[in-house]
């Protein structure tokens, strides 16, 4: 029987003042920080309910006893690796590269700001990869939701990162590289308030634990922030 990916969840500790600066321009620190750590709590959610191995790869080595805390309702097997410094694609080829290093061959990386995956989503890339080399989940706003492959990635330094033309660079980078690409159903991640506004719908029927209180802090928002401009 084959072994299960790895899933890998590159996230930053949620710390008042620092992290999702588009939302903080808008929303303030302190409404910032609390949906920073709703996000995050779906990201968690998804990783125990991943069936193989689990890396938690947080943005600081100072984390990584947080990190161990994040991993005990788990019930797979978890490995805490902080990331080094230098921009996302820096941290994710040391970070790729060191996993590889270990032996593991297939590695889905997410981050903590997707809460629209599902179990589906998750599914549909283990059997992407049982065919392709690498597995993309676009980003409505061009970048990209999931990123997973069974190839070392390629050098991902100077790709436009955090722009609307990340995900079709990644993909040409990964295709010259020799990859396979399969492209998945497009998702959204959350960088402005308005990416908030389309989880209500999206969140509303939600059974997962931490989606639905994502959902109702979003609605508590909005309703604060009604009564505020009434």
């Amino acid at each position: 029987m084959a072994e299960l990916p790895t899933l890998v969840l590159v996230c930053k500790r949620p710390t008042l003042g620092f992290g999702k600066q588009r939302l903080a321009a808008k929303l303030g620190m302190e409404v910032t920080h609390r949906v920073a750590e709703a996000l995050l709590a779906c990201a968690l959610e998804d990783a125990c309910n991943w069936p193989g191995p689990i890396v938690i790869a947080p943005a600081s080595p100072h984390d990584h006893d947080w990190a161990v805390a994040l991993s005990s309702p788990m019930h797979s097997s978890v490995m805490v690796l902080p990331q080094v410094s230098g921009n996302l694609g820096q941290r994710l080829n040391v970070l790729d590269s060191a996993l590889r290093d270990e032996g593991i061959e297939q590695l889905v990386f997410i981050g903590s700001d997707s809460p629209g995956l599902t179990q589906t989503d998750y599914a549909a890339v283990r059997n992407a990869l049982q065919c392709d080399d690498t597995v993309l989940k676009p980003a409505l706003d061009g970048g990209v939701v999931l990123m997973a492959s069974n190839c070392p990635w390629p050098e991902l330094t100077d790709l436009p990162w955090s722009s609307s033309s990340l995900g079709e660079v990644l993909a040409s980078s990964c295709q010259e590289a020799g990859h396979s690409v399969a492209t998945l159903d497009e998702g959204f991640d959350v960088d402005e308030p308005e990416d908030l506004i389309k989880l209500i719908s999206l969140l509303s029927n939600e059974q997962r634990a931490a989606r639905h209180a994502l959902y109702t802090l979003i609605c508590d928002l909005i309703h604060i922030k009604e009564i505020k401009h009434a």
